[in-house]
């Protein structure tokens, strides 16, 4: 008896999980006496008998098929193996992570324009996240006709229609076509919206989209650094001194040569220049200063005529 029981006895298992794998289908012609079901961490386990789903398994563990499994499934609640007979059912494991995905735009993408004609020519690359959120979709529009389900097969469904909701997210919104950068955010929350309906009626759904860069033809993105460049530098002469007299300083500028020479004139016409200036600065200066301690002729406290005194002889104001 333990010979047979032994004999007709199988382990319904994931045995060859992949991190990349979505679901996998166990089938066998049955399930007999003595099984276990084996459900590991990041699994689910959904028995289907006759295309129907009958239970979803969540915790992990091994359990006993005819006792611990059978009396929970929906229409197999009085079913008992005989000696040599077993069920005839599918397990679906469901790989329950949260996946994520790198993808890059195959070619350039021409994005309408005033400035280009025809369009500006951007790639982008980032990733996006999804994950199984319904099994009963999942069952009713992949797994009822597949026994395994990848990864890239849901990448190359979604990258099959990135392209044009990249296009459609940035015209949409309007964006500044030279700075696609700054509005990355606002871009990718668009397209996982458009994602997740894509995906909706799969069982699936988008969790994340990110945009890491966008990248621009080669002369655009150097007229962008440039732009930039000049933005940051601000006021070109003040770069230009502080540019070389650091030059001179670290010894980058030394010589007799054209160079040195050049750097030498220029500091000394700028020095020159200062001095001037400040020369015509104090000389103002002192002249308003003048001004005010001429000795008047007259006291402007009683009219008497001052003559060569500081003080007025009549009534003794201060006159200078």
């Amino acid at each position: 008896m333990g010979l047979f029981s032994s004999q007709f006895s199988n382990v319904v298992e994931w045995e060859e999980f992949r991190e990349d794998m979505i679901f996998y289908k166990w089938h066998n012609d049955e399930i007999k006496k003595g099984s276990k079901l084996i459900i590991r961490p990041g699994q689910d386990a959904v028995f289907m008998f006759n295309g129907r789903t009958e239970g979803i398994f969540k915790d992990e563990g091994s359990y006993d098929i005819e006792s611990e499994i059978i009396p929970f499934l929906s229409t197999l609640k009085g079913f008992r193996f005989g000696f040599n007979s077993g069920m005839r059912a599918e397990v679906l494991f469901i790989n329950t992570k949260e996946f994520t995905v790198k993808w890059g735009t195959k070619s350039a993408i021409n994005i309408p324009t005033p400035q280009l004609p025809g369009g500006m020519p951007i790639r982008a690359n980032g990733t996006f996240n999804f994950k199984v959120n319904d099994y009963v979709k999942l069952i009713d529009k992949i797994a009822g006709v597949k026994d395994s389900y990848l990864v890239e097969d849901v990448k190359i469904r979604i990258t099959a229609i990135l392209d044009q909701l990249i296009m459609k997210w940035i015209v949409k919104e309007g964006k500044d076509m030279f700075n696609l950068q700054a509005n990355s955010f606002d871009i990718a929350n668009g397209i996982k919206t458009d994602l997740d309906m894509q995906l909706f009626d799969t069982g699936m759904a988008i969790t994340g989209f990110n945009i890491m860069s966008f990248t621009y033809p080669e002369e655009i993105q150097e007229m962008i650094n440039k732009n930039a460049s000049h933005s940051m530098i601000g006021d070109m002469n003040r770069y230009q001194q502080a540019s070389m007299t650091e030059g001179i300083a670290s010894g980058k500028v030394h010589g007799g040569g054209v160079a040195s020479d050049m750097a030498g004139m220029m500091m000394g016409m700028q020095m020159a220049n200062q001095m001037m200036q400040n020369m015509n600065n104090a000389g103002n200066n002192q002249s308003t200063n003048g001004n005010s301690s001429i000795k008047p002729n007259f006291c402007p406290n009683c009219g008497q005529k001052t003559g060569e005194a500081n003080f007025c002889p009549n009534c003794g104001q201060k006159l200078i």
